[in-house]
């Protein structure tokens, strides 16, 4: 059986689909053509329904709910791994509303979280996350919503950090931050998604057990090209959570969905989000 597969370049997911991609774990006879894009853009086939499985911001999952749903494995969900405000000149939080803000995608959960932490900012502005750094840089925007790699390497270009909104986000709710997550069409059997599931897995336990096996594929891609912003990077993103969910990581996913929802940010999301 031949399924369309979409995930993003950066490493923590190229990390994990490494072994899927190159037939380093049983697959369960279950074939995949590819498609590597920015989450953006993975968030707009997945609005369309024209993918069989794809990464995407959780943001995005609110409005595709009836049409997906999520694998308890291949999340990006965490403490401490949230998207970070920044900017060149240091400024208090409380002026935010009238600044000018670079997001890296409208329906990344990036901005979920600004829109629910600090629901005064208006004015923003997309552009692709690896962009946002020199938008700041040539004033074009005030601040910027960075994520990826760019956590590791904005000091470096002379930005400082306004505020952590995964920091803000723990304080609030004392959950880990749900930031993107794998989906299964549910046009396919219950059957298929377990499988799907199950090769999901696998292929991060084996990416963990065998850090240095995909190094090649992770690099090719990566923006930065740096081991150990690259080894970062993974270290942050894939953890035990993207294994699996567990009851915790399932608990945070509601909560993320129940805050946006009384924040009139989303619509309500069906009780039946989890392949089981």
């Amino acid at each position: 059986m031949k399924l369309t597969l979409g995930f993003s370049t950066c490493p923590n997911d190229t990390f994990i689909f490494d072994a899927i991609i190159h037939n380093k774990v049983d697959t369960e006879e279950l074939e995949f053509e590819l498609l590597m894009a920015d989450v953006e853009e993975l968030n707009r086939n997945a609005f369309a329904g024209t993918i069989d499985i794809t990464k995407l911001s959780y943001h995005a999952f609110a409005y595709v709910a009836d049409k997906y749903k999520l694998l308890t494995s291949g999340s990006a969900l965490g403490y401490k791994n949230g998207p970070l405000l920044i900017t060149k000149q240091l400024f208090n939080p409380v002026l935010l509303s009238s600044k000018k803000i670079a997001i890296p995608g409208k329906y990344t959960t990036a901005n979920l979280l600004l829109s629910a932490l600090y629901p005064e900012v208006k004015d923003k502005s997309v552009y692709l996350f690896s962009d946002i750094e020199d938008a700041i840089l040539r004033a074009e925007v005030d601040a910027g919503l960075i994520i990826h790699e760019n956590r590791f390497t904005y000091e470096a270009k002379g930005l400082v950090k306004i505020v952590d909104l995964g920091e803000e986000w723990e304080k609030q709710t004392a959950s880990p931050i749900p930031l993107g997550g794998i989906v299964v069409h549910r046009k396919h059997t219950d059957e298929i998604q377990q499988k799907i599931n199950r090769v999901m897995r696998r292929s991060v336990e084996f990416a963990l057990a065998n850090p240095d096996s995909g190094k090649g594929f992770v690099k090719c891609y990566s923006q930065e090209l740096d081991d150990e912003v690259i080894k970062l990077h993974i270290n942050l993103y894939v953890n035990q959570f993207t294994v699996d969910l567990g009851e915790t990581g399932k608990k945070a996913i509601r909560v993320l969905f129940e805050k946006a929802v009384k924040s009139g940010i989303t619509g309500n999301i069906p009780e039946d989000i989890f392949v089981r």
